[in-house]
């Protein structure tokens, strides 16, 4: 193969730098137009969504504050990755896993916390 002569290379090499500061990135601004309402919506549902009663519970004990402190505990040691609450409804207390939004993920759960808790069970909180 022959090499191309250096005026040649050069002459190309000189084109390429000077045709750069002539290409530029496009540049874009978008103009979104929406009601400042929606905002306001937006932030009302996931407050709204927060405070919902359509979710599931299950209830892993019920009885004296000691006994649910061990239940809670030992639930914890077995289920490391799911979160469980002490509440108080008089006289007892109760431990509450979970916030199950479809009945189907509540009865999944269920099973595999009835292995270790088998008197639990699914409800709906009032509150």
């Amino acid at each position: 193969m022959k090499s191309l002569p250096f005026k040649i290379i050069l002459s190309l090499a000189v084109f390429c730098i000077l045709s750069t500061n002539y290409t530029q990135a496009q540049q874009g601004h978008v103009i979104l137009n929406q009601d400042k309402s929606i905002n306001n919506l937006l932030d009302l549902k996931k407050e709204i969504n927060q405070e919902s009663n359509d979710y599931y519970k299950i209830q892993i004990y019920s009885g004296d504050r000691t006994g649910a402190q061990n239940a809670q505990k030992e639930f914890h040691l077995a289920f490391d990755n799911w979160k469980s609450r002490l509440e108080y409804e008089s006289p007892n207390f109760k431990i509450w896993v979970g916030n199950y939004r479809i009945r189907l993920e509540a009865d999944r759960a269920l099973r595999q916390i009835k292995q270790k808790f088998s008197g639990a069970f699914i409800f709906k909180p009032k509150k």
